[in-house]
């Protein structure tokens, strides 16, 4: 049977969009045709993909990618045609790594008062994601860190490649994940679990995402002599430790470290049972009324928005004060340190701080990385 042709407007729509053009550099907003659970597209109806797409600085998002971000979803939540969302990355290394550090150090470092601004539109960016009228699905097809990591979770729903990595970078790079992580976390993981995430700053894998609760799905994306394998780096299989507990995407050591990333080296990416499984979950939406469908969001979202809502202007106030002292430094050093050092020395700052020493002078270079920039 032929699908019927879109039936003609009945009257005359206004437009409800702030602008009519959503492209901003770094942002990509793309329609694609709606899919039945059986694969056939649908006549008049779309699914609104957005894209991350920096991806030589693993999508990062600089000041006009976080406007993009902005306008794209407010474009998606207005379109009559849109069933979804699905926001994205480019390539297949992140789907964001947070605020784009390069940025960060040469421009918003010890300049709170343009920081506060800033942090204005990505308080803004998480909540356009949070009250989105359509369903938004984050296509994690890389690291998702960060400040990615945060706007991944005001997402509905998140399908990840069995290859990301997920985590928390704040307390390591000078700042607090409260861009959402200490907002979202304790409701999707538990309060304990959060904590380890947040202050710790440990990457994880999405085979563990998943089993915390993080992930609606996870696929291969590792594709050996034909063949998808799952994610060699990882131990998969062992499903219970010596405390009897669940164990899920633990990292190999030793020669099952040697050997996964032998056969990492002889793998390809392929990102096509990611995109699958997004159609997937977009058919299965699809086959829902929408305005009920839209209402069971509201309500659902409302322990993370109640959360955000509560503590995104103070959260924004702190960070903005922040990037004279900590941020500043944390930043530098990881724009300016080398390859493998980009941390600042900790335990000298710490130790400089407890005989009184002031960040008014010459403290932030005393604890960069030797051989950066500022080393």
């Amino acid at each position: 049977m032929n699908a019927p042709e879109p039936l003609a407007a009945l009257r005359e729509f206004k437009n409800h969009d702030i602008t009519p053009d959503v492209a901003r550099p770094g942002v990509r907003y793309e329609r694609r045709p709606a899919r039945r659970p059986d694969g056939s597209t649908v006549a008049g109806l779309y699914n609104a993909w957005i894209w991350l797409d920096n991806p030589g600085q693993y999508n990062s998002y600089t000041t006009d990618m976080v406007k993009g971000v902005i306008l794209a979803m407010r474009a998606a939540s207005n379109d009559r045609a849109v069933s979804c969302v699905v926001f994205t990355g480019a390539g297949d290394k992140a789907f964001c790594t947070g605020g784009n550090t390069k940025e960060y150090a040469e421009y918003y470092a010890g300049h709170p008062q343009e920081y506060r601004q800033y942090m204005r539109l990505f308080n803004d960016m998480v909540s356009a994601i949070l009250a989105c009228d359509k369903p938004v699905i984050c296509r994690v097809n890389g690291m998702r860190i960060g400040g990615g990591q945060e706007i991944g979770m005001a997402c509905d729903f998140s399908v990840s490649s069995d290859l990301a990595r997920y985590g928390q970078a704040g307390p390591k790079h000078g700042s607090a994940p409260i861009g959402g992580a200490t907002d979202f976390l304790p409701v999707i993981v538990g309060a304990e679990r959060a904590m380890a995430a947040c202050v710790l700053c440990e990457p994880f894998s999405a085979h563990k995402a998943y089993q915390m609760g993080m992930l609606t799905d996870i696929v291969p994306a590792l594709k050996v002599d034909g063949q998808f394998v799952a994610n060699p780096l990882v131990e998969t299989q062992r499903m219970v430790d010596e405390f009897g507990r669940n164990v899920y995407g633990e990292p190999k050591t030793g020669e099952a470290l040697k050997q996964a990333k032998a056969l990492m080296a002889r793998g390809t990416v392929d990102l096509s049972r990611l995109d699958a499984k997004v159609e997937e979950l977009c058919a299965k939406i699809l086959l829902t009324f929408p305005d009920c469908t839209t209402k069971t969001l509201e309500e659902l979202r409302k322990p993370k928005l109640d959360a955000w809502n509560r503590n995104k202007e103070n959260s924004r106030a702190w960070l903005a004060l922040n990037m004279v002292t900590e941020a500043r430094s944390g930043f530098t050093a990881f724009n300016d340190g080398p390859k493998d050092d980009r941390e600042v020395d900790f335990v000298a700052l710490r130790q400089k701080l407890a005989a009184g020493q002031s960040w008014v002078g010459s403290l932030h270079d005393e604890i960069q990385p030797k051989g950066g920039q500022h080393g």
